[in-house]
């Protein structure tokens, strides 16, 4: 059992990056089922309450990463234990890199375009050749029928996949995965969106410089203002006024 801590009733893994990493391995040499791997920051956790299935979705994660540095900071300004940010597409590059090592598993990306996930296979075949493409496909980009999610749910069963990879929006990746994962015969499920365009064309991703100092949701903001810009200057406010809370009722307690 992974240990936790709450934020806002949202429970974040305390894993660092590297027992992260070892614990994912770990999911697939156990060959069990369904073990799933979600991402959350300010604006999942506040989405969260208003999506009940979402919520339930990221409680239901084996590991949840403290993927936004909102995250990491109301953890110290609340006494607790998260030390340090870790995203999404960090922890798909650095598994990735320790399972090619091990000898490679079988990998299916599920989500994003069919142009991005033939660059993701292309780099894949280049840099970790030792990790096979079990499958690659790009689901519509609305919701998908009862006939066409069962279809799709036979084409990733049928691959044998060690490792299925989502790459769609947030909540739409998380909810899918809660929703199938009792139908999915897939050792380890992780939702890491933007992992997929990162992993892509890493030039899309903020330099390391916002990474390092903790602001690269703001450099995505600039990048993509129309999809990015309303959500998190609506969600950081109401996260930080939130744990603002927390806090006066732990000093009344």
């Amino acid at each position: 059992m992974v240990e936790k801590e709450q934020i806002l009733n949202i429970p974040i893994s305390l894993l660092n990056e590297e027992e992260t990493i070892q614990a994912l391995y770990g999911f697939i040499k156990d060959g069990e089922r369904g073990r799933t791997l979600f991402c959350a920051n300010p604006h999942s956790i506040i989405e969260s309450m208003k999506d009940i299935e979402f919520r339930e979705a990221l409680n239901s994660a084996d590991i949840l990463l403290p993927d936004g540095i909102g995250v990491v900071l109301a953890s110290k300004i609340l006494g607790g234990n998260i030390k340090k940010r870790l995203s999404g597409p960090d922890v798909f590059f650095e598994f990735t890199r320790l399972v090619n090592q091990k000898g490679g598993y079988k990998y299916f990306f599920y989500g994003s375009t069919n142009e991005t996930l033939k660059k993701i296979e292309l780099r894949i075949k280049k840099e970790f050749s030792n990790i096979k493409i079990a499958g690659l496909y790009s689901p519509p980009f609305r919701e998908n029928s009862e006939e066409e999610n069962d279809e799709h749910i036979q084409i990733i069963n049928k691959a044998e996949a060690d490792v299925l990879w989502v790459g769609m929006t947030a909540p739409k990746q998380e909810k899918w995965i809660y929703k199938n994962k009792a139908k999915l015969e897939v050792p380890l499920i992780g939702a890491i969106g933007a992992a997929f365009d990162f992993f892509a064309e890493p030039t899309k991703r903020a330099s390391t410089f916002w990474q390092r100092i903790g602001l690269e949701w703001l450099s995505r903001c600039f990048n993509e203002p129309w999809r990015l810009g309303k959500r998190n200057f609506i969600a950081v406010p109401k996260f930080s006024f939130l744990v603002f809370m927390e806090i006066l009722r732990k000093i009344k307690k």
